[in-house]
C-alpha cells in the first residue's frame, strides 16, 4: 500500500477513536452512558488507557511524518486548506476550481481536471493527481496529491490526504522520453518520431493539402570519419544540424535518421517549387566550408523530394518515395535534388538487382581483365599494360564499368573485387617479359580500407612478381584526405618496389605542390587534353607544360586516348614519354597479348 495511503488511514482510524472516546465521555457526564456512573473507578482506568494508547499511536504517525518526504493536508467541509498549506506551498487556497484557476489551467480542457472535479463533487478518494507549479526560486515543480474524504457522524467534514514532491520523476520521464523521439547527438527529431509526424501531418491534410518530405545524404561525411576521426564527424554532424534548422522554417520538422542521413518534413509547402527552393538552400548551405578543430572540411549533400497529398499519401509509402528520389540524385552525381516521379521505382529496381548480381559475380568467377598497352612513344616499345576490369553478365553481357564500379565502390564490395583484380593482375604479369609492367587502378574505398598494403603484398608473393612491375593508379582525390596518413601508405608501397601514378592529371585539383610533396614516380596526363591536341593551341601548351614539370621532378609523363597519327605526333613533340589509347591499341584479354609482347615495335 503506498505510505500516504498508510497515513491516511492511521489518522482516520486514530481520530475516529478519538471522536469515539469523546462522544462516550460526554455522554456518561450528561447521564446518557449506560447505567455506568462517571465515578467508576474501572471504566475510567480502560479510558485513560485508551487514550494512552491513541496518544502513542498518535506519536508513531507524528514520527511518520517527520522522516517521510510526504506531506499531510486537510481541508475543511468547504474544500479550504486548513493544515499543511504553508509546506505545500501553493499559489492557492483552495483545491478545487479556484486552484486550477491560480494555476492558469483552464479545467473544461482537460479531462485529468475534469475527473478531479468530478471525485470531489462526489466525496470519493482520489490517488495520483499531479500538477505543475511555478515557483520563483525552484521554477517548475511537479506535485503528486492523494486524497480521502472525512466524515464525522455521517457528515462530510473535508478531505485529508498526502502530497509529495515528484519533479525529478517527471524530468527523468520527460528526458527517456525526448531521448526515445530525439537523436542524442544533435537534438533532432529522430526517425521513429519522424515518421510519426508525417504520419499525423497526413492524417490532419486538408482536401487540397500537401506535404513535401526531403531526405538526404552528406557526400564526402564518411571521408572525414575516417581519416579525422570519429569525434571531428560527430562536431560535423552537429554543425550539419545547425544548418539544415536555420534553412528550414519554424513549422518544418528538421529529423536524423541515423548516420549521415537526415530528412525534412514540410507541411502544406506555398506551392510545387517551394521544396525546390529550400532543397537548394540546403544545397548551398551544406556546401559551405566547415572549420572542424582547425581542420578546414568540404562536404555536399544529395537530396530526393517527395510531394504527396492525401488521396496518394500514406506514410511509408512518401518516406520511401523520398528515399528513391535520393538515390537518383546520387546516381546522377550527387550534389543534387531530385523529385520523385514513378519510372524511379522501375530504375531502383533495376539497380538492386544489379547489385544483388554485383555480390555474387566474384564468386561465379564473372570477372575478367582486359589489358591496355602503353608504348614508349620514342622507341614504340611496349612498356606496361594497364589492366581494365570487365564484367560478363550471364544475361545483361557485358556490362560497363561505369555501371558497376560506382556501385561496389558505394557499397563496399570494390575492396574484395579490388582484392582479386591486384592477385589476378599480378598472376598475369608473371608470364610476361620481364621489362614489361602492369597498372592497376585503385577506389579511394580501397585506400581508405587500411589494408591496401596487406593486399599489395600477398599479391605480389603469391604471383612471384617484383614489386618494381606493379605500378598502381591513383585519383587526385585519395590525396585530398588525410595527407599524412596518405603520404605514409604510398612510401610503404614504394618500399615495395611499387611505383605510383596519379591518374587523370588536371581534370582534379591538381596541386602542384602535391606533386612535390607526395611519393610519385608517373603522371597520366587526361585523355581530354589529348583530344583537343589537334585544334587547340592552349591544349598543347597544357602537355608540354604537364611533360617538362614531370621531367624536372624525375617523373615519367603518360598521355592517355590517343586516337589519330597527328595527337601522337605531337605528343613527342611535346617530350612525353609514353602514350595509350585506341590507335595503339584497344584493350583485350591476356589470351590476346602474344603478339604486342612478342613484337619488337608497335606500328604507329
Amino acid at each position: 500500500m503506498h505510505m500516504g495511503s498508510r497515513l491516511n488511514l492511521i489518522a482516520t482510524a486514530i481520530t475516529r477513536r478519538l471522536d469515539n472516546a469523546q462522544t462516550w465521555w460526554t455522554g456518561t457526564r450528561d447521564g446518557l452512558g449506560s447505567g455506568v456512573s462517571p465515578s467508576d473507578p474501572s471504566r475510567q482506568e480502560r479510558l485513560q488507557h485508551d487514550n494512552d494508547r491513541l496518544r502513542r499511536e498518535l506519536k508513531r504517525l507524528s514520527d511518520f511524518l517527520d522522516t517521510s518526504s510526504e506531506i499531510v493536508w486537510e481541508t475543511d467541509e468547504q474544500l479550504m486548506i486548513t493544515s499543511g498549506k504553508s509546506e505545500l506551498a501553493l499559489p492557492a487556497d483552495h483545491i478545487g476550481i479556484k486552484l486550477a484557476e491560480a494555476l492558469r489551467v483552464n479545467p473544461l480542457a482537460s479531462e485529468s481536471w475534469l475527473a478531479y472535479l468530478q471525485t470531489l463533487a462526489n466525496r470519493r478518494p482520489f490517488r495520483g493527481f499531479e500538477i505543475c507549479v511555478r515557483k520563483p526560486d525552484e521554477g517548475e515543480v511537479w506535485l503528486e496529491i492523494n486524497g480521502n474524504p472525512t466524515f464525522a457522524r455521517g457528515r462530510f467534514t473535508g478531505y485529508r490526504g498526502t502530497c509529495r514532491n515528484v519533479t525529478q520523476r517527471k524530468r527523468h520521464e520527460a528526458q527517456i522520453a525526448f531521448l526515445a523521439n530525439h537523436d542524442p547527438l544533435t537534438k533532432l527529431a529522430n526517425r521513429r518520431r519522424f515518421h510519426e509526424l508525417t504520419e499525423r501531418a497526413i492524417a490532419t491534410l486538408g482536401r487540397h493539402g500537401r506535404i513535401a518530405v526531403l531526405c538526404l545524404d552528406l557526400d564526402g561525411f564518411k571521408n572525414v570519419n575516417d581519416t579525422l576521426g570519429h569525434g571531428v564527424g560527430d562536431v560535423l554532424l552537429l554543425a550539419v544540424a545547425d544548418r539544415l534548422r536555420a534553412c528550414a522554417n519554424e513549422t518544418d520538422i528538421v529529423a536524423r535518421l541515423g548516420g549521415d542521413e537526415f530528412a525534412v518534413l514540410r507541411v502544406d509547402p506555398a506551392d510545387p517549387d517551394d521544396a525546390r527552393r529550400l532543397a537548394q538552400s540546403i544545397l548551398a548551405s551544406i556546401g559551405e566550408p566547415y572549420l572542424l578543430d582547425d581542420h578546414r572540411v568540404i562536404i555536399g549533400t544529395s537530396i530526393g523530394i517527395t510531394i504527396a497529398s492525401p488521396s496518394d499519401a500514406k506514410t511509408h509509402e512518401v518516406i520511401k518515395n523520398a528515399d528513391v528520389a535520393l538515390y537518383q540524385s546520387k546516381a546522377d552525381g550527387r550534389g543534387t535534388y531530385r523529385v520523385f516521379h514513378s519510372q524511379m521505382n522501375t530504375r531502383l529496381q533495376e539497380r538492386r538487382a544489379l547489385e544483388g548480381d554485383l555480390r555474387s559475380a566474384l564468386e561465379l568467377g564473372q570477372f575478367e581483365l582486359y589489358y591496355q598497352p602503353i608504348m614508349n612513344i620514342a622507341s614504340k616499345r611496349v612498356v606496361a599494360f594497364e589492366a581494365l576490369l570487365r564484367w560478363h553478365h550471364p544475361l545483361k553481357g557485358m556490362i560497363s564499368p561505369a555501371t558497376f564500379i560506382p556501385l561496389a565502390e558505394e557499397t563496399g564490395l570494390i575492396v574484395p573485387i579490388g582484392d582479386w583484380v591486384l592477385r589476378q593482375a599480378c598472376s598475369d604479369a608473371s608470364s610476361w617479359s620481364n621489362d614489361v609492367r602492369v597498372g592497376v587502378n585503385l577506389s579511394p574505398v580501397q585506400f581508405r580500407h587500411g589494408s591496401l598494403e596487406l593486399s599489395v603484398t600477398r599479391a605480389l608473393a603469391a604471383a612471384s612478381l617484383h614489386g618494381s612491375r606493379l605500378e598502381l593508379e591513383i585519383t587526385e582525390s585519395i590525396l585530398l584526405h588525410d595527407e599524412e596518413m596518405t603520404r605514409d601508405i604510398l612510401n610503404r608501397l614504394r618500399v615495395l618496389g611499387v611505383q605510383i601514378a596519379i591518374d587523370d592529371f588536371g581534370t582534379g585539383f591538381s596541386a602542384l605542390n602535391y606533386l612535390r610533396t607526395f611519393p610519385l614516380d608517373k603522371i597520366k596526363i587526361d585523355q581530354s587534353f589529348v583530344r583537343d591536341l589537334s585544334d587547340k593551341k592552349n591544349a598543347a601548351a597544357i602537355v608540354r607544360a604537364i611533360s617538362e614539370l614531370g621531367h624536372a621532378l624525375d617523373m615519367t609523363v603518360v598521355a592517355e586516348g590517343v586516337e589519330t597519327s597527328e595527337q601522337l605526333r605531337i605528343l613527342g613533340d611535346q617530350q612525353c614519354t609514353e602514350a595509350q589509347g585506341y590507335f595503339i591499341a584497344r584493350p583485350q584479354p591476356a589470351a590476346g597479348l602474344t603478339r604486342l609482347l612478342e613484337a619488337t615495335t608497335v606500328a604507329a
